[in-house]
């Protein structure tokens, strides 16, 4: 490691990554160029006659929104040829070696939804504040997972043990709520199962130096045989006795619960769901503003670097898997103790890979990867309300939507990702 870089370090800035330039990638043009076609099938190909109606107001609401109705062959056409435009200037930028901003591919996104939501509800009403409402408890494990797993990967650590740190936590909450009585000590559950499946992989991953993807996938086989196990020996036969959790009750805020659409959809909610507004802010701030952020990154980009100033990278990269699997772990309590209120066997149904896809989508950081988790949580309910208003897309299709966004996330159509440069390195104290 040369001294400039060292001295960068010690003043506290990161030394910057090999500064050879990537060839630009026409991954995005091609998958905006895919979605155009897609567009023209559905939207023009197989239009729809009738109205499609956008219901925007609930009973509670200070403001009640009048609800919007659009025809939907007039929609089709107006949201083809916009997704055109946007694709063609995406041909035009790459020609120029540049890439799309990120506001145009966002502008296409919206874009091509809402063109889908029209056309899909053909003659129908779309209850728009149910979707984000759903769309939110879906998503609040992914982001638990997402924030532990980019706190992990900043530390130079591949976390692939989410699915099996929500799964423990899940069964940890549900088996000590209901021993207990108390939900809090619920959550304490599940952030100590979260604890100790985290301080497995730390031990394995970085004292022993073992590959860190077998070691996360064997900890969720691991943890899904245990929990499997123990719900067909314990929970099944007895359930008044370990598998009666005492969920929380949604707490409505003041006056901002009956802001229309908003109000709903982000203050009606459990305790955890405001825990995971405020941890997506700490993790945030703490990453990019404090000291511990700083050698964070450093220990998961430069470590020789980082041991060089008198950081110690393995002791600190234990310190943040532990926490990351507390995170973790919490974020599994929802599914025992805000949603279901009962641990049933893979109740997390790959929620922890999910959430790994949420990390990479989003690019290593806290915030991006929490919008990752939304879109992968919106995928998910909108399968439900799309089935309920009878919409005409096979629901085995609808079933394998969030599946597939998830892929072409992790596929690089959404741009490049390039991970933390040593991510998934075990560091030898020389």
């Amino acid at each position: 490691m040369s001294e400039v870089q060292v001295k960068d370090l010690s003043s506290g800035e990161i030394p910057s990554r090999s500064n050879a330039r990537h060839r630009r990638s026409w991954k995005v043009p091609i998958a905006l160029w895919f979605f155009v076609a897609l567009a023209a099938v559905l939207f023009l190909g197989l239009s729809r006659d009738g109205d499609s109606t956008l219901r925007f107001a609930s009973p509670n609401d200070i403001v009640q929104l009048p609800s919007i109705t659009i025809a939907t062959r007039t929609a089709g056409f107006v949201v083809t040829a916009i997704l055109t435009i946007i694709a063609v200037g995406s041909l035009v930028l790459r020609k120029a070696s540049r890439n799309v901003p990120v506001w145009g591919l966002a502008l296409f996104g919206v874009v091509f939804l809402a063109g889908f939501l029209i056309w899909a509800s053909a003659g129908q009403t779309l209850p728009i504040p149910g979707l984000l409402v759903g769309t939110v408890a879906l998503s609040v494990p992914l982001i638990f997972g997402a924030l532990g797993g980019t706190i992990t990967e900043r530390s130079g650590v591949v976390n692939v043990a989410i699915e099996g740190q929500l799964l423990a936590g899940a069964f940890a909450s549900a088996v000590t709520s209901t021993v207990t009585g108390s939900s809090a000590l619920g959550l304490l559950g599940a952030v100590g199962a979260g604890v100790l499946v985290s301080l497995v992989l730390a031990v394995f991953s970085i004292k022993f130096g073992a590959d860190q993807v077998v070691v996360g996938i064997v900890l969720n086989v691991l943890v899904l045989g245990l929990t499997d196990f123990f719900y067909k020996q314990v929970l099944a036969n007895n359930p008044s006795s370990f598998n009666n959790p005492k969920p929380f009750q949604s707490i409505a805020i003041p006056l901002l619960s009956r802001v229309p659409v908003i109000g709903p959809t982000l203050f009606n909610q459990s305790i955890i769901v405001y825990v995971m507004y405020l941890a997506v802010g700490v993790v945030t701030y703490a990453l990019f503003k404090t000291r511990w952020g700083l050698r964070t990154r450093a220990i998961g980009e430069h470590p020789l670097a980082a041991d060089t100033v008198g950081i110690a990278v393995n002791r600190l990269r234990y310190r943040n898997v532990m926490v990351a699997g507390a995170i973790v772990g919490f974020g599994g309590a929802y599914f025992t103790l805000g949603s279901v209120g009962a641990f049933n066997e893979d109740m997390t149904a790959g929620a922890g890979y999910i959430a790994l896809a949420a990390v990479i989508f989003g690019k290593w950081s806290p915030i991006r990867a929490t919008l990752a988790a939304l879109l992968f949580g919106f995928a998910s309910n909108l399968q439900t309300v799309l089935g309920i208003i009878g919409a005409p897309v096979p629901s085995e299709f609808l079933l394998m939507l969030p599946y597939l966004i998830t892929v072409g996330a992790v596929a690089g159509f959404v741009g490049v990702s390039k991970p933390p440069t040593a991510s998934g390195k075990p560091y030898i104290k020389l």
